[in-house]
C-alpha cells in the first residue's frame, strides 16, 4: 500500500499542472513544491521503516528510493519553471521601465530642440558645453552592463546550488549504503539464528525419537 505514497504526494501537483504564466502562479507553485518535497522525504523515511520489517529488505529499499528520486525530479522541474517565470517577469519590468525613461528623455530632448534657449555670449577661453543628447544611450549601456553582471551572478549561484545538490545526493547515497549494510548484517544474523534454532529443534526431535524407540523396546 505504501509504495505509491511518494508518487501521490503533494496533492494538486501530482496531476499535470497548467503552465505557469504569472508571478502569483509561480509563488503558489514554489510554495506547493516545498510542501510536496517535505512530504516526499517524510514518506520515504516512513517507507524505510516498513522495508526493514520485510523479508526482501534491499528490494523494498530500492523501490522506494527510485520512487523518491522520480518524485523529487518532478518537483525540481516545476521549481525551475516557476523560478524562470519570476526572473523573466523581473527582467521584463526593468525593460519596460527603461523604455519609459528613454521615451520621456527623447520627448524632452525634442521639446528642447523645438524651443532652444536664447544664445548668450561665452568667454572665448571657456569650452562650449556639449549637448546632453547621449543620455538614453548611456542608460541602455548601463542597463546592459547590469544585465551581464546579473547573468554572471545567476550562473555562479546556479553552480553553487548544483554543487550543494550533488553533495546532498552523495550524502543520501552514502546513508543508503550504510543502511543497506546494516540490513544485510541484520538479515545474516537472522538467518544464522533461524538455522541455529532449526538445528536445535532437529536435535531435540531426534532425541525424542530415540527415547520413544527405547521405551517401545522395553
Amino acid at each position: 500500500m505504501w509504495m505509491g505514497g511518494l508518487l501521490l504526494a503533494g496533492g494538486a501537483l501530482a496531476q499535470p499542472a497548467a503552465p505557469v504564466q504569472s508571478v502569483e502562479q509561480a509563488d503558489a507553485v514554489l510554495a506547493q513544491v516545498a510542501k510536496d518535497r517535505a512530504a516526499a522525504e517524510s514518506e520515504y523515511a516512513a517507507g524505510e521503516s516498513v522495508c526493514y520489517t520485510k523479508f526482501f529488505v534491499n528490494n523494498c529499499l530500492d523501490k522506494i528510493k527510485e520512487q523518491r528520486r522520480a518524485r523529487l525530479a518532478e518537483l525540481r522541474t516545476l521549481e525551475i519553471d516557476a523560478n524562470y517565470v519570476k526572473r523573466k517577469s523581473a527582467v521584463d519590468l526593468r525593460d519596460r521601465e527603461l523604455q519609459d525613461r528613454n521615451q520621456r528623455d527623447a520627448a524632452e530632448e525634442a521639446k528642447r530642440a523645438a524651443n532652444p534657449p536664447a544664445p548668450h555670449a561665452a568667454p572665448a577661453d571657456k569650452p562650449r558645453p556639449q549637448p546632453a543628447g547621449t543620455l538614453p544611450a548611456q542608460r541602455q549601456a548601463e542597463h546592459a552592463a547590469r544585465e551581464q553582471q546579473r547573468a554572471a551572478q545567476d550562473a555562479a549561484e546556479a553552480g553553487e546550488r548544483a554543487r550543494k545538490v550533488e553533495a546532498f545526493q552523495q550524502k543520501q547515497v552514502d546513508a543508503a549504503e550504510r543502511q543497506k549494510r546494516v540490513a544485510e548484517k541484520q538479515a545474516e544474523r537472522a538467518a544464522k539464528r533461524a538455522k541455529r534454532e532449526a538445528d536445535e529443534a532437529a536435535k531435540k526431535a531426534a532425541e525424542a525419537e530415540q527415547a520413544k524407540q527405547k521405551a517401545q523396546g522395553k
